[in-house]
């Protein structure tokens, strides 16, 4: 792995609101700093760049075995610290996967302060509590997002915004159509056998990955080199045979479904 300074990280995202230049919303992870003081100062520097909001990882706000009480207190001075920028979460598997529960989620939400959430928890029923909490929270303004591709159907259906899975970086135009389509009542049959592919390749796209995200990009005509932060530094015949298979498989899913790629 290898890591990059806060200038690096701040001129980097930097080039990245120029480059895109307002065409879609640039999000970014600003609670880096050893203290939640130092948290909010990144924070601010990199909403200077331009971004629409902060996203904080839950990971950054407790150590794995301190309670949720802790948790929360150090959110609290976050929003205190940061004023009004906007503020996201993600429940990131690193430095530790940080779960929200409902409870505490609702307790967030209370600030008022939060526009997007990531979710990692995976179950059905993590997802339907927290959303359930959404629902009745009708004045916010918090968008939710699955991470978990496998999830895509029944979390839209449950209430959920879209999906931020790394299947986004394989094959978008495919999420783009479930999140179209999942509450289409005409479009059920369709729906359940997608979500069926999903599912099944998911695990698979996962194997050395993100090497495996540029490998398929390549072959699907991006001009992207196959290399990446991991220290994997080449695929072994068998992931590309997996990966090959699997890009059979979206021109397929795109042929039955009418979908139109984007390369």
């Amino acid at each position: 792995m290898f890591s990059i300074s806060e200038d690096e990280r701040l001129q980097l995202t930097k080039h990245i609101v120029d480059y895109v230049n307002e065409a879609v919303p640039v999000v970014a992870t600003g609670s880096f700093g050893l203290t939640i003081e130092e948290k909010a100062e990144f924070t601010k520097k990199i909403y200077d760049t331009g971004i629409k909001a902060v996203i904080m990882i839950t990971g950054h706000f407790a150590n794995v075995e301190d309670d949720n009480d802790t948790l929360l207190r150090n959110f609290e001075k976050m929003f205190m610290l940061t004023g009004n920028i906007p503020l996201g979460m993600y429940e990131c598997p690193a430095p530790y996967k940080r779960i929200i529960s409902a409870e505490t989620f609702r307790s967030l939400l209370s600030a008022n302060r939060l526009i997007y959430h990531k979710d990692t928890s995976i179950m059905h029923e993590n997802v339907k509590a927290k959303l359930a909490v959404l629902k009745e929270m009708k004045n916010n303004h918090l968008e939710f997002y699955d991470a978990h591709s496998p999830n895509a159907s029944y979390s839209l259906q449950m209430g959920a915004k879209g999906m931020s899975s790394i299947s986004g970086n394989f094959y978008p135009e495919i999420l783009v159509w479930i999140c179209n389509n999942a509450n289409n009542p005409e479009k059920q049959e369709e729906v359940k056998w997608l979500q069926s592919e999903i599912t099944r390749v998911d695990p698979l796209i996962h194997q050395a990955y993100p090497m495996s995200a540029k490998y398929f990009l390549k072959k699907r005509g991006l001009p992207i080199r196959t290399i990446s932060r991991t220290f994997a530094l080449e695929l072994t015949p068998d992931q590309k045979k997996t990966l090959d298979d699997i890009h059979t498989s979206f021109l397929g899913w795109c042929e039955r479904l009418g979908i139109k790629t984007a390369i």
